[in-house]
């Protein structure tokens, strides 16, 4: 017989009430994926690890407040939004270049090359990000929730349909509705979106 596994919910309400254990529970359930969802946006493990404790850290003063995070007991949702404004934050911070000086064997201007064609791209493409984020956030919560899981935080949907205690056939049908409204928008209002 399968051990019966706390919801999220019922392990944070333990939490908040005292039991330590409870947390570290929640931590050993969603650790690899929010350890991987940093990974995979900042490449670097010392980051990656400082971000993870960083994020724990705010977990634990938010819930240790009784500021309830209010998420319907998404707490894996909640927790990478928490993780994703740091590592915002952290490469909002990272503006150190290194400094570099001319030596016989080379100049400085041997390094400078035309990045125009880069950073245009670079700027049409986190706009049409924001742009298509302002877009996902008109759709129906499970909707909206769906596409985030799937697209920004790369989950299958096996992994969503476990997440929000729907059935994959639930979550495939909510993508498929999802996926119709965000073209009936992009056509209604004419947006372009490069590819």
């Amino acid at each position: 017989m399968a051990k019966l596994q706390l919801p999220d919910a019922l392990l944070i309400d333990k939490y908040i009430a005292g039991d330590e254990n409870s947390l570290a529970l929640l931590i050993n359930r969603h650790q690899s994926k929010i350890y991987g969802y940093i990974f995979s946006k900042v490449l670097d493990r010392d980051v990656t690890e400082d971000i993870f404790q960083e994020t724990f850290y705010k977990v634990i003063y938010t819930l240790k407040q009784k500021k309830y995070y209010n998420e319907e007991g998404k707490f894996l949702s909640w927790v990478l939004r928490i993780a994703s404004n740091l590592i915002i934050d952290k490469f909002r911070n990272d503006k150190k270049m290194p400094l570099n000086r001319d030596t016989e064997d080379l100049s400085v201007f041997s390094k400078i090359t035309d990045n125009t064609h880069n950073i245009e791209n670079t700027l049409i493409k986190n706009q049409v990000n924001i742009d298509l984020k302002a877009i996902i956030e008109k759709l129906p919560h499970d909707q909206k929730e769906v596409i985030m899981m799937r697209y920004f935080l790369e989950m299958s949907f096996k992994e969503i349909a476990d997440l929000t205690g729907v059935s994959v056939n639930t979550t495939l049908g909510r993508m498929r509705y999802a996926m119709t409204n965000l073209r009936k928008v992009i056509e209604k209002n004419k947006i372009y979106l490069p590819t």
